[in-house]
C-alpha cells in the first residue's frame, strides 16, 4: 500500500501489545478491526489489550516491518461488548483476576461488566470466589484506571506531552483538569515542569486575568529558577521584583504585595546580606545556610592532631628522596593538623604532588582516605595521577530517585560516609546543592580536603562554592604559586600564569605546545579550525579528532560560536550520505559517529559497562559519541568512556554536539588538544578568567586562532562574572 498524507480513521479493539516503552508512551500495536489485523505505532498514554480506539494517522509502509497505521491522536473508550470486556479483564492487567473470574463476571453482568465493578462493587461481591474486599480492590482499580484514561483524553486539548500528563495524573488524580482550570500556573511545578510561557499561553486560553495572583507567584519564582541556570542562587529583591514587573507587563506594586505574601507563606526565602534584601528559591537558602554551619561546626569541633606532624613528612621527605617546596610542606602539616582545609593553584604548581604526599600520610596513620571530583572524567583523571580510587561525587554520594525522578543521596546525616578523610578535587566545578549534599554526608569527626583552582570560572551550577570559601577568609588556604622546573618547559603552563597575572603570553615560539594562528576573517578562521581538526593535528601528532581534540569556544552563539562550529565540524568529521539515517533535536541533527555532550545532569537515564554492571544517571558535560540509531524504537545509544547510555528520541533535548563547545562546559575536563577561536567574542564573554580556563584545559597542544586584539582585550578585562550566591555571607553571619 502506498503511503498517503491525507488523515485517516481506524477504529477498532487492541489485540495484543508487541512493544511499549513505560517513559515516553511509544507503543507498537495489533489492532482488529473489521476481522482485519493491523499493524500500529504511535504515542499512547495507557493502552490494554481489549481497549476500543479510534486512531487517527495514516498507512505507512516501513522497509522491515511492512504496512503500518501510524497515528498522531486517538480516542479511548471503555470496552463495550461482552467479548472486548472478556478479552480486557482476561490480559493479565488487572490485578486480582484471571480468565475463569473474568468469565464469572462477564457471564454474570454482561456489557454491563465493568460498570459494575466501577461503580457497584457489593454486587460483584455475590459472584462466589470474590470477596467483599477483593471486589473493593478491583473496583479502585477500574477506577483508577479509567480515571487516568478519562483525564489524559481531557488534558489532550492542551499543549501538554504524554510524559507531562503522566506527572500530572500521578499528583493531581481524577483532579487534574479541575486543578489545572483553576490554577494552570501548578503545571511549572518542578514535579512536572512545564515552562512558564507555555502555562502562560494556557492560562490565556483560560481567560485568566494577567494580575491574578497565581500568575505572579509563578512569575516571581520562574524569575527566580531561571536565574539559578545563570550561577545565582540568590537575587536583590529589588531586582527581582523590577524584572518581574517588565516580564509581566504590571505594576511594580502588584508585584512588592505578592512578593510579601510568598515571603510570609514561606514560598520564598528574604535575607539580608550586607545590607541589601535578597530573595531565595528555598531549596538555595537551606542548601548554602545548612553547609555554613556544618563547616561552622567542623572548624569548632576538629579532629585530634596528628601527632608528629612535622617529623613525618621529615621523613617521608628522606623516604622518597624528595624536597617539597615551602608551601607545599605548609598545605600538608595543616591538612595533618587540622580538620578542613582549601589547597588551590593554578597548573604546574604542584597541587597533585602535595595531594600524593598527604594521602600516603594519612595511610600511614590509619587514616581511611576516599578521593572525589564532581565528574566522571575528573575522577578518572584523579585516580590516574595517585593511583588510588577516585569517585565521582554522586556515585559516592550515592545518588538515588524520589517518586517524582528528583534526586536525593543515601549518604546524609543518618547514613554517613565511612572515612576519615575525604579529598576533593576541581572544587570550583562543584555548586551549592552537590557541596550541601557532601556536607551532610560527613561526620564532624572527618577531615575534609578541598583542591581547585580559584581563578577558573565557577560552576556550572547554581553557586560559587569555593570563591565564597576563600572569600570568607574562615576556611584556611593555602595557595601554591610557585612553578615547577618541569613544567616551566611549557607554554601552556608559563602562558596560563602570564594570563591570570594580566600579561601578554609569548606567541612567537612555535617550538612548543602554545600556539598562535592570526586571521581576521570568521569564515577563514572557520576553516582553518576545520583543516586543524579533520587532518593537521591528526597527521602531525595521531591525535584522534573524537578522542583528543577539543575546540572551546566563548560563546554559543555567532560565526564562532560553538553551534556554528559544530555544524561545520560535522559535516567534516562525520559526513552523512543518508540524511534520513539522523534525528533532529533543537540546533542539531544526529547521526551515528557524532561526538556528543550532556548538557545537564538527568539521574533518569539508564547506562551498562561492558562487564554487565549498570546504573542511572548521566551529568552536565559527560562527551561521548553515537553508537547507534534505532528509528524503529526511537533509541540512542552514547558511549561515555567505559559505560553505553540509551536516549530516548525525547530526551535528545539532553545532548548537544560537541566537536565544539562553550568554555563553560568545558571545566572539569582535560584533552590532549585544545583549539580556541578569539574574534569577536561578545562583551560578556571577553574576560580574563574564561581565557584562563580554556588555556588550562589542554594537556600537550594549544592553538589560539584569530586576533591579537581581542586576546588582549580579553586579558586585560579583569572583570569575572557576577554571580549572586550566600555561602560567604552565612559562614560570617555569627547570628546564624
Amino acid at each position: 500500500m502506498e503511503e498517503k498524507n491525507e488523515l485517516l480513521e481506524l477504529c477498532g479493539t487492541v489485540e495484543d501489545i508487541i512493544y511499549r516503552n513505560p517513559t515516553n508512551g511509544y507503543t507498537v500495536m495489533t489492532i482488529e478491526s473489521d476481522d482485519y489485523i493491523t499493524t500500529a505505532v504511535g504515542l499512547i498514554t495507557s493502552i490494554e489489550v481489549g481497549d476500543e480506539l479510534k486512531l487517527i494517522g495514516n498507512w505507512k509502509v516501513h522497509p522491515n516491518y511492512g504496512e503500518q497505521f501510524a497515528f498522531d491522536c486517538y480516542e479511548q473508550s471503555m470496552p463495550s461488548t461482552k467479548e472486548n470486556i472478556l478479552k480486557y479483564l482476561s490480559s493479565g492487567n488487572v490485578k486480582g483476576i484471571g480468565r475463569a473470574t473474568a468469565k464469572k463476571i462477564v457471564d454474570t453482568f454482561g456489557e454491563k461488566s465493568l460498570e459494575v465493578i466501577k461503580d457497584h462493587p457489593e454486587k460483584l461481591a455475590k459472584i462466589r470466589g470474590i470477596s467483599k474486599e477483593k471486589a473493593a480492590e478491583l473496583s479502585e482499580d477500574i477506577k483508577n484506571t479509567f480515571g487516568m484514561r478519562e483525564v489524559m483524553v481531557e488534558l489532550g486539548g492542551y499543549p501538554i506531552s504524554i510524559n507531562e500528563s503522566v506527572r500530572i495524573w500521578k499528583i493531581y488524580g481524577k483532579d487534574a483538569v479541575d486543578t489545572i482550570k483553576e490554577n494552570p500556573y501548578v503545571l511549572c511545578s518542578d514535579d512536572i515542569g512545564v515552562e512558564f510561557a507555555r502555562a502562560d499561553n494556557i492560562a490565556a486560553k483560560l481567560q485568566k486575568s494577567p494580575d491574578n495572583e497565581y500568575r505572579i507567584r509563578a512569575g516571581i519564582l520562574h524569575i527566580l529558577s531561571e536565574n539559578t541556570k545563570n550561577g545565582h542562587t540568590c537575587l536583590p529583591k529589588n531586582k527581582v521584583t523590577s524584572i518581574a514587573s517588565t516580564f509581566l507587563k504590571l505594576d511594580i506594586e502588584i508585584i512588592l504585595n505578592i512578593c510579601e505574601i510568598m515571603i510570609k507563606d514561606g514560598s520564598i526565602i528574604s535575607h539580608d546580606i550586607d545590607g541589601t534584601e535578597f530573595l531565595f528559591l528555598p531549596v538555595y537558602f537551606k542548601s548554602e545556610s545548612y553547609a555554613a554551619q556544618k563547616l561552622k561546626v567542623m572548624l569548632e569541633l576538629p579532629p585530634k592532631k596528628i601527632k608528629g606532624a612535622e617529623k613525618a613528612l621529615e621523613n617521608f621527605q628522606k623516604k622518597q628522596t624528595i624536597q617539597y617546596a615551602e608551601l607545599q610542606k605548609e598545605a600538608i602539616v595543616k591538612a595533618l593538623n587540622g580538620g578542613v582545609l582549601i589547597l588551590t593553584g593554578g597548573p604546574g604548581t604542584g597541587k597533585t604532588t602535595t595531594l600524593n604526599a598527604l594521602i600516603e600520610l594519612y595511610k600511614q596513620c590509619g587514616l581511611k582516605v576516599i578521593l572525589a571530583a564532581p565528574t566522571g572524567r575528573a575522577a578518572q583523571r584523579m585516580s590516574e595521577v595517585t593511583g588510588e580510587e577516585a569517585k565521582t561525587l554522586h556515585r559516592l554520594l550515592e545518588v538515588e530517585w524520589d517518586s517524582n525522578h528528583h534526586p536525593s543521596f543515601k549518604r546524609n546525616e543518618r547514613n554517613l560516609l565511612e572515612c576519615d578523610a575525604l579529598i576533593i578535587d576541581e572544587l570550583s566545578m562543584v555548586d551549592s546543592l552537590l557541596f550541601e549534599g557532601v556536607m551532610r554526608a560527613l561526620s564532624f569527626g572527618c577531615r575534609l580536603i578541598m583542591v581547585g583552582d580559584s581563578d577558573q570560572l565557577p560552576s556550572v551550577g547554581a553557586g560559587n562554592v569555593l570563591g565564597d570559601l576563600i572569600a570568607s577568609k574562615k576556611i584556611p588556604v593555602v595557595q601554591l604559586t610557585e612553578i615547577f622546573r618541569q613544567s616551566l618547559q611549557s607554554l601552556i603552563v608559563t602562558n596560563a600564569h602570564k594570563i591570570v597575572k594580566g600579561d601578554f603570553p609569548e606567541i612567537t615560539r612555535t617550538d612548543n605546545d602554545f600556539f598562535f594562528m592570526s586571521y581576521s576573517d570568521p569564515e577563514v578562521i572557520s576553516s582553518k579550525i576545520s583543516e586543524l581538526c579533520s587532518s593537521r593535528l591528526p597527521n602531525t601528532y595521531g591525535f584522534s579528532p573524537l578522542d583528543d581534540i577539543q575546540v572551546l569556544c566563548p560563546s554559543r552563539k555567532g560565526d564562532l560560536g560553538a553551534v556554528q562550529i559544530n555544524t561545520k565540524l560535522q559535516s567534516v568529521l562525520n559526513p552523512q550520505v543518508n540524511i534520513s539515517k539522523g534525528v533532529t533535536s533543537g540546533n542539531y541533527t544526529f547521526y551515528k559517529g557524532d561526538k556528543v555532550m550532556q548538557i545537564k545532569n538527568n539521574y533518569d537515564i539508564l547506562w551498562e559497562k561492558p562487564d554487565g554492571t549498570d546504573g542511572l544517571g548521566i551529568f552536565n558535560g559527560d562527551i561521548g559519541t553515537i553508537t547507534k540509531i534505532d528509528q524503529k524504537e526511537k533509541i540512542v545509544s552514547v558511549r561515555f568512556d567505559d559505560k553505553t547510555a540509551e536516549y530516548d528520541f525525547e530526551l535528545l533535548n539532553n545532548l548537544e554536539l560537541a566537536y565544539a563547545t562553550t568554555v563553560h562546559k568545558s571545566q572539569g575536563n582535560e584533552f590532549n588538544a585544545v583549539i580556541i577561536p578569539v574574534y569577536a567574542v561578545p562583551y560578556p564573554l571577553c574576560y580574563r578568567n574564561l581565557l584562563y580556563t580554556a588555556v588550562t584545559r589542554a594537556k600537550k597542544i594549544l592553538i589560539l586562532i584569530g586576533e591579537i586584539s581581542t586576546m588582549q582585550s580579553m586579558i586585560e578585562n579583569n572583570r569575572k562574572a557576577l554571580r549572586y550566591s550566600a555561602l560567604k555571607s552565612f559562614l560570617n553571619d555569627d547570628t546564624e
